[in-house]
């Protein structure tokens, strides 16, 4: 037997919808509705500062609430 994680988000809305990522910071199963893209900036330099930021960020998964965390204004 499959079980399938589900949407946490959809699940405390009364729906049933399956997850398709799970947000880095807190682990919740989301769906496509719920699922925010985000691209983490990535640093480029040696301690004890970084000397600049690369162009190209790192894609990652994250809810609402995380995303709204990590880089304020991300996931509107």
């Amino acid at each position: 037997m499959i079980i399938m994680l589900k949407c946490y988000e959809c699940a405390e809305n009364g729906t049933d919808e399956e997850a398709v990522a799970v947000c880095i910071m807190c682990g919740m199963g989301l769906c496509m509705e719920h699922a925010h893209r985000i691209d983490l900036p990535i640093w480029e330099g040696g301690y004890p500062a970084p000397v600049r930021i690369l162009k190209k960020g790192l894609p990652r998964f994250v809810c609402h609430e995380c995303g709204n965390i990590l880089l304020p204004g991300s996931c509107e």
